[in-house]
């Protein structure tokens, strides 16, 4: 693991610490739930630290913060993961899921714009979030093609993986276009899961007053939608570059 410097603070007090995936080297932020919560800290203009885990690392590091998985593998086992942030400010306290660290830096930083356009749905965010947590592992194996591993861990994350879905060899797991997708029942079933959410999408709870695209549920479509955090179009990070910073 390995700690990067922050973005500047209003604050004085100590730093929250965000726990971040690593890529491998050189590392960068990739994963798509972690961008969600950096771009929060940033949009927020937090106090933070990152530390960098690596993927083979983040089972056993989610568990020492005592966070509670929030999704789990179609066969029910836990899936743990990140992001997570640590705040010794409020007496260590720990918030482990994009969605519920955004509401948590809402209520930190209530100077700072809100995350969310219509705060006082934030009954209808929290459904549209649980609804997402269930389509995201059905859609794992669409962004296993390039991924990112850190060549060092690169095979026991892989048989890992492997492990969880139940497949022999990595390849099996891998899904690389044509009609891989509908031989896996991964596309359709994801598929139908987004389409359930356009409408959503499509109205005041998504796009708020006058449609400016920076907000938790922009920063999810950014993310969840395209592999590795590519972003809608490939360009939302270069779109919102002075919220993903990493100095």
């Amino acid at each position: 693991m390995a700690t990067a410097t922050t973005t500047t603070s209003s604050s004085s007090s100590d730093p929250i610490v965000f726990y971040d995936i690593a890529s491998g080297p050189p590392v960068r932020p990739f994963a798509p739930n972690p961008w969600k919560t950096r771009y929060a800290l940033n949009f927020k203009r937090a106090h933070f630290v990152t530390q960098w885990v690596d993927l083979a690392d983040v089972t056993a590091t989610r568990k020492s913060l005592g966070a509670e998985p929030v999704r789990f593998h179609p066969n029910g086992e836990p899936f743990y993961t990140l992001p997570a942030i640590k705040d010794p400010g409020a007496n260590d306290t720990v918030v482990a899921d994009s969605f519920d660290i955004a509401v948590y830096l809402d209520k930190k930083y209530p100077e700072a714009p809100s995350l969310f356009r219509n705060a006082s749905s934030i009954g209808l965010y929290a459904s549209f979030n649980a609804h997402m947590d269930t389509i995201f592992p059905l859609g794992a194996a669409l962004g296993c093609e390039d991924f990112p591993f850190n060549p060092a861990t690169a095979e026991q994350c892989q048989a890992e993986f492997c492990r969880r879905i139940g497949v022999q060899t990595w390849d099996e797991l891998v899904v690389r276009g044509g009609g891989a997708e509908e031989d896996a029942g991964i596309v359709p079933e994801v598929a139908r899961g987004r389409r359930q959410v356009l409408p959503v999408l499509r109205g005041p709870l998504y796009w708020g007053q006058g449609g400016r695209l920076r907000g938790y549920h922009h920063w999810w479509m950014a993310d969840d939608v395209q592999p590795h955090g590519a972003g809608v179009g490939g360009n939302a990070h270069v779109a919102w570059g002075d919220l993903g910073q990493v100095t």
